[in-house]
Parts: C-alpha cells; structure tokens; sequence
C-alpha cells in the first residue's frame, strides 16, 4: 500500500482505540471516516491482492458473516463482526483488521459500491425481503441493483430459494446453490425477471411465462445435516432455530469455495459460535435470565415467532421507528403475532404504541411499561426472559443488560 494509505490506516487504528476507551463498541465506524477522510480510495487499496468475500441479504448477513470467520478460523483475516456495513464500517473493518483474508458483510443496498472497491473473489446471497421501507421500499430494485453489480463476479454463493436472489446471481460468471430456505414468500409472489406471476409446489418455485426457475442446489440441508454430492457433514450450532442451520450451510459453501479448508474441521468450528453480534446472547439481569434477539422486518419475525413458539416464558418487545430501523412501521401488519398469545407479554420502545394496536389486532394482550429494561422485567417474575427489539431497540437493551 501506499504510504498514505499505511498512515491513514495507523490513524484509523488510533482513533478506533480512543472511541474504544471513551465511549465503548468497536470503533470500527469512526475509524472508517478518519480512513476514508485522510485516504480517499483506501478500500480499495487495503484490498487489492486479497482474497475476499462479500456476505449480503435482508436477513442473515450477520450471523453467516460471523459463522464464516468461525468456519476459517483464520486469526489474521479482516472482518466486521459488529454489523457496521455500510461505507464507514466496511473501510474502518479493513483498517483495523488483520492482513490476511478478508470477509465482509455489506448492506444490500451498498453491494454495488462494495463489489466495485473489493473485487471479490465470492460473494454470498442470503435472501431480499422488505426492510426498511423508507430506504428499501422496492425489493425488485434491490435485485436489479444487484444483477448489475454482479455480472462479471467469480463465482456467487446464493440461496436457491429465492427467487430474488437468483436471478441476480445469474449473472455472475460462475454460481453455486444452496437450499438454504426461505419461510417467508410474500415478497417474491411475482418474477424478479419479467414481472409475471411465480408459483411454488413442491419441487420449488417457478415462473408462470419466462424461464426463471429454482435451481438444482449443490449443497442442501437433511435435518441437521449439510450434504452436498457425496458429502454429509453434521452441524452442530449453538446457534437456535432453522434459520441458523441456512445461515450455517450458506457460511460452509463459502468456506468449501476458498479451498485449502477441511469442511468437517470447519464445521466444527461453527459450535463455537454461540452469539452474534449481541443476537441469541443469554445474560443474567436483575434476577431474570434473558435471551436477546433481533427482528426487523417480517421475514425476522416469522422465524424468530416460530423460534419462540415452544416457550412459554415472558417476552418484552422493544420497537423503535429510528435511523435504521426504518421510519414506516407499517410493516408490522404483515406479520401474525398470533403465536404470542397467552403468554406474558411486555411492550416498550419509541413506537410501542404502533406495536401495542398490532398485538390487540392479533389478540395478544400485553402491558405497556415506559421507561428501560430493568422496568420491564421488574414487573415479571423471576426466571427466564425473551427480549426482542428492532435495531436501535435491541441495541438500546442490549447495552442496559451488559452493564447490569
């Protein structure tokens, strides 16, 4: 690199150590502006020559961008663990990160710019649903965005069952599937390629006029087992939920596709992941055993619902309507909440009076209770929690919690 780009990077490191100290977090985020405002260009000089891979999708990009470095288990690569993926994270990620590999978690929105710095080797697709409406409000121009950004990539690592995810991928030189689920179908009833109607059975999804349709996976889940042609390799995550084992499969098809790494090795691994960035993080608070989960969008909540569905334990829900959680929480009318009734429910949040009229609509009664966590959960009884807020919410509780 050059010598600018090599102060640049001393500074960013500097000036992510004083955030550390002051305020907490990674500074990952601060380090990126000083990187970028001192070396303009610097992403993509800090990757020229290496071996990287961009990790992108509505839901899930964080916990396969995690499982991914797991799955490596290289201690010299760069990463963002924290979830800082836009311009400032993805640059403050490189600054401060090793010198090895590179995997990266990008926004969906900002893959085009993120491709076109990085030159990735791979780049994985999770899904594309809503989110943040007031950002995102158009998922097929999401997918046209992507199908651009990506023609001419090495090689996509995509979920087969989306119907929005692969037809970008197609465009990549090289592509491979895997059968990493998709609950939620709602935003992809019509064909990303020509607008007309897409049908699901039980071979999977297909358009009614062009020829867009599911491809065969090269790697797919049986139980708790990933297989692929003459491969079966146990996954055992720490991890909950179905969701996860995707995720997981979607992380190992990225791993088997740097090469030079023992899938069974690197499956094992994974069982050393036992949160993500805060999310599924056990924590005992006041008395109570809580268990933090984020959800954002109805494609997060239909999984964490049904994740949630065996307990019976108390759930305070935490709902903002701020910066990135997406100012249009109408959203929330697309979901049942159906499967928390009965059950003890908290609400809190900036905008838990929109969630309190959503859950009377469903008829799950729940208390509306001002103030901060520890008011939540000093109304229920001792023993275990659920907390599941939206982005600034959850992170909001997350803090409170930690520091006890």
């Amino acid at each position: 690199m050059s010598s600018r780009v090599g102060m640049a990077r001393y500074a960013a490191r500097a000036a992510a150590g004083v955030a550390r100290r002051l305020r907490g977090g990674s500074g990952t985020v601060i380090a990126g502006h000083v990187l970028e405002a001192l070396a303009p260009g610097a992403v993509e000089a800090l990757t020229t020559g290496r071996d990287v891979t961009l990790v992108t999708g509505t839901n899930g990009k964080t916990s396969i961008t995690a499982l991914t470095v797991a799955a490596l288990g290289d201690e010299h690569l760069a990463s963002n663990p924290d979830g800082a993926n836009t311009r400032a994270g993805i640059a403050g990620a490189l600054a401060t990160g090793g010198d090895g590999a590179v995997v990266l978690e990008t926004d969906e929105g900002w893959l085009p710019w993120a491709v076109a710095q990085t030159r990735p080797a791979r780049v994985v697709l999770s899904n594309l649903s809503r989110d943040q409406l007031s950002r995102h409000h158009e998922v097929r121009a999401l997918a046209v965005s992507w199908r651009a950004a990506l023609a001419g990539v090495p090689l996509v690592i995509a979920n087969a069952d989306d119907p929005a995810v692969v037809w970008p991928a197609l465009a990549a030189r090289r592509q491979v599937w895997v059968a990493a689920g998709a609950r939620w179908t709602a935003d992809a009833a019509t064909c990303p390629a020509c607008g007309r109607a897409c049908r699901r059975g039980p071979t999977g999804w297909g358009c009614t006029s062009c020829d867009l349709r599911r491809p065969r996976p090269h790697w797919w889940l049986e139980g708790n087992d990933l297989c692929g042609e003459d491969t079966r390799i146990p996954l055992r995550l720490d991890l909950p939920g179905r969701f996860n084992l995707g995720n997981a499969a979607l992380a190992l098809a990225a791993v088997d596709a740097t090469g030079g790494v023992q899938l069974h090795d690197a499956a094992r691994r994974l069982a050393d992941v036992h949160a993500v960035a805060g999310r599924y993080q056990r924590v005992r608070f006041r008395g109570h055993d809580l268990r933090m989960m984020l959800a954002k969008n109805p494609a997060g909540w239909l999984e964490l619902l049904d994740l949630m569905a065996p307990d019976r334990c108390p759930v305070v829900l935490v709902f903002n309507a701020d910066g990135v959680d997406g100012r249009d929480p109408s959203w929330l009318y697309d979901v049942s909440f159906a499967p928390l009734r009965g059950r003890t429910v908290v609400v809190q949040g900036r905008r838990a009076t929109d969630l309190m009229v959503r859950l009377e609509l469903d008829d799950v009664e729940a208390r509306l209770v001002r103030g901060s966590i520890a008011d939540a959960v000093w109304v229920l009884p001792a023993g275990r929690v659920d907390v599941v807020g939206n982005y600034t919410a959850f992170q909001t509780a997350l803090k409170e919690v930690r520091r006890g």
